[in-house]
């Protein structure tokens, strides 16, 4: 499974370059198309574990002042 992170930037918020490279330290890769970044499992992850990932995504991206959105398929 895979889990798909979209993300919009605010004018006011941190450099797309920044924000990127703090999701490349956590694993995610970026990506061309309808999302930006995707985050390999490399088997079925459960809710909890996707949850606990949204959770230190969040932390991770809290103050850059970015939208995020995510999908796991």
């Amino acid at each position: 499974m895979e889990t798909y992170l979209r993300v919009t930037f605010h004018s006011e918020g941190a450099k797309p370059s920044e924000v990127a490279d703090r999701l490349r330290e956590f694993g995610f890769l970026p990506t061309q198309g309808n999302y930006d970044f995707v985050y390999d499992w490399r088997a079925s992850p459960t809710r909890d574990q996707i949850l606990d990932l949204a959770d230190e995504m969040t932390r991770l991206l809290q103050g850059y002042k970015v939208l995020v959105e995510i999908e796991t398929v």
